[in-house]
């Protein structure tokens, strides 16, 4: 059912043109508000479902000029169920054990998100990134946000994923892993998890931020069919 989405009266900004991290020779601009006020996390909610993400206290969504790539999606997760390549990194992955922990910056951490950027994203905006800026990151938060700490049956660290809880569902805000674990899909099966755990608390949807169908790195999330995209209209199923 198609619906307009009420957001609160309250200030937007512009960003001006830079460079597009995910499509070469393209300028990407956002428009940007505060999450703030008497209820943060209702605020958050409703621009989550307009196709807002979360980057610490902000709120932003692309506005480029004659650019429409970055599309919101989300996963209805009563509709979903694991393909055989999705049942495969179940398998590969079945002694990893996800557990929700205080958003706290670590070291422990911190090495591992190094770790990730320099083998999957070295040059990247966040590449320079020291632990100052990762605790503010992790902790800077006016929303209900929790760490999802991931870790193989040895105890050994396999992947993180900073998640928001919204009124209908989980909000990925951003995951990284263990590099060398890259055989077991870590990615896929952190999407997985959340789906999964999405279900157990009785919500709706899992919240993966944008596809981008010309970028490599945004394209994969197409994968987890049914998926629910935001157009004109509201949030409609995507079919290809």
């Amino acid at each position: 059912m198609k619906h307009r989405v009420q957001i609160p009266l309250r200030h937007f900004f512009a960003t001006p043109p830079t460079p597009c991290p995910y499509l070469a020779d393209r300028l990407e601009r956002k428009v940007v508000t505060l999450l703030a006020g008497e209820d943060p996390d209702q605020l958050h909610d409703a621009l989550s479902l307009a196709g807002f993400r979360r980057s610490q206290d902000l709120a932003y969504r692309p506005a480029c000029d004659q650019c429409s790539a970055c599309v919101p999606v989300r996963v209805p997760v009563a509709r979903f169920t694991p393909g055989r390549s999705f049942r495969r990194v179940l398998a590969r992955t079945a002694d990893v054990v996800g557990r929700e922990a205080p958003v706290q910056a670590t070291r422990e951490h911190f090495a591992l998100f190094r770790r990730y950027l320099a083998t999957r994203h070295s040059t990247g905006g966040m590449a320079d990134m020291d632990f100052g800026d990762y605790r503010a990151m992790v902790e800077d938060s006016p929303v209900r946000t929790h760490l999802v700490e991931f870790r193989s049956g040895d105890g050994a660290l396999f992947g993180v994923c900073l998640t928001d809880r919204m009124r209908d569902g989980l909000s990925l805000v951003y995951s990284f892993f263990e590099p060398t674990q890259s055989s077991r899909s870590p990615g896929s099966f952190i999407v997985l998890w959340h789906i999964a755990r999405t279900r157990e608390l009785g919500l709706d949807h899992v919240y993966l931020g944008y596809w981008i169908a010309e970028s490599r790195k945004m394209a994969y999330k197409i994968r987890f069919q049914p998926l629910e995209r935001l157009g004109p209209e509201g949030w409609e199923p995507l079919d290809l």
